[in-house]
């Protein structure tokens, strides 16, 4: 029988910059399998993310995995 809960959440962050050339902090919240142990990237739609020619708002652009967000409990 499968053990439960082997996948990992991981958050994805965008690369892509916005109008200011900021990073857009978008994020994308997904999970991986417990036996892979390299990072994850992804190309995924970033609604904020500015297009490589600076024509328009919204492309895909490449996602890469962070750390977590600490959990905020009181």
């Amino acid at each position: 029988m499968a053990k439960k809960g082997i996948a990992a959440k991981v958050r994805m962050v965008s690369t892509g910059k916005n109008v200011k050339g900021e990073p857009t902090g978008y994020t994308y919240y997904t999970t991986k399998g417990r036996n892979v142990t390299e990072k994850l990237k992804m190309n995924k739609y970033d609604p904020r993310a500015l297009s490589e020619d600076g024509a328009k708002v919204g492309c895909h652009v490449l996602f890469e995995e962070k750390k977590m967000p600490s959990s905020k409990k009181n």
